[in-house]
């Protein structure tokens, strides 16, 4: 049987098969059904040592903090909610459920899934206790929300070194989500791309198509549209880094136990000092104890659905 969209990359990169670079320093263990909620995909690292990708991917892809590395969660035109589960032990990436039905996103016309390769910046952390001084909200109690806009479609789990181009405030539901703007350090217009106007110039429309996709993604769900800070006007490279910065510190207090992050699981492998390291067997049971990885079954034909909404 013919896998459903988007699974066929999921598979590959579950089985270490994903794109050279800084994948080829990773690879990734799938457990449990794919669609269903029992899904996991477990990290490791070039020892084959279980990490945690949240905690154990270092933010910085090189010493001058230039690039940085990102986790994809969705790939592009996909439409299932896969993240990275930061209340489970290793923090696998999981498909996220909602009163016990699998989350995917509509399709709002004109487009399909998610419009970039969506995932997360290790090592950061979005406090929901700390109000943010830009906003007037407090954090999501995530790590940093990253989207890609290269010419590839990336797989769930892989690992990409990007150049970070600037930043979306979005307000969610009354909660600071920072949307980072980035393009894959390999892809062939990285060299052209270098900042947030550069993408207004090289792309023209994508950061428009991107407010359009935040603003309205939940109202098929029966809930209002999102707001931003700044009116909706995308900040600079400077401006992002910063706020990157900002969220790695409160992810150094959480991980050495200087704040409570509630639910939030900190175990780890590799982070120097934190109370939360464990053991590599510890961790080989972590993963271990989910269930086995089996086929899953085809994704609902509803998930292709479009939606329509006026201008």
């Amino acid at each position: 049987m013919r896998a459903p969209p988007g699974l066929s990359r999921l598979l590959l990169a579950a089985r270490g098969w994903g794109r050279l670079g800084a994948m080829s320093r990773y690879s990734t263990e799938q457990r449990g059904r794919p669609n269903s909620p029992d899904y996991r995909l477990y990290f490791k690292n070039a020892d084959g040592k279980y990490i945690s990708p949240f905690h154990d991917i270092p933010l910085f892809a090189g010493p001058k903090e230039v690039l940085f590395n990102m986790i994809v969660e969705v790939p592009r035109w996909t439409n299932a909610k896969m993240e990275i589960a930061t209340e489970e032990p290793l923090n696998p990436i999981k498909h996220d459920t909602k009163k016990g039905k699998l989350r995917y996103v509509a399709n709002i016309f004109p487009h399909k899934g998610y419009i970039w390769n969506y995932g997360a910046l290790p090592q950061t952390w979005e406090d929901p206790n700390h109000t943010d001084n830009l906003t007037g909200c407090c954090g999501d109690n995530d790590p940093i929300d990253v989207c890609e806009i290269g010419s590839k479609v990336r797989s769930s789990g892989e690992i990409v070194q990007v150049k970070v181009l600037g930043v979306l405030g979005l307000v969610d539901e009354g909660e600071t989500d920072w949307k980072i703007i980035a393009i894959s350090a390999d892809d062939p217009e990285a060299q052209q791309i270098h900042d947030i106007d550069d993408v207004k110039k090289h792309k023209p429309g994508y950061l428009e198509a991107t407010i359009d996709w935040f603003q309205l993604y939940k109202v098929p769900d029966g809930k209002p549209e999102n707001h931003f800070a700044f009116n909706g006007e995308f900040k600079n490279k400077d401006f992002a880094v910063e706020i990157i910065k900002s969220t790695h510190e409160h992810w150094k207090a959480l991980l050495h136990k200087k704040v409570d992050g509630g639910a939030i699981k900190c175990t780890n492998i590799l982070v120097s000092g934190s109370p939360f390291c464990c053991s590599e067997e510890d961790a080989k049971s972590i993963v271990q104890s989910a269930p086995a990885f089996m086929n899953g079954d085809p994704v609902s034909p509803e998930v292709d659905s479009w939606y329509f909404f006026p201008k």
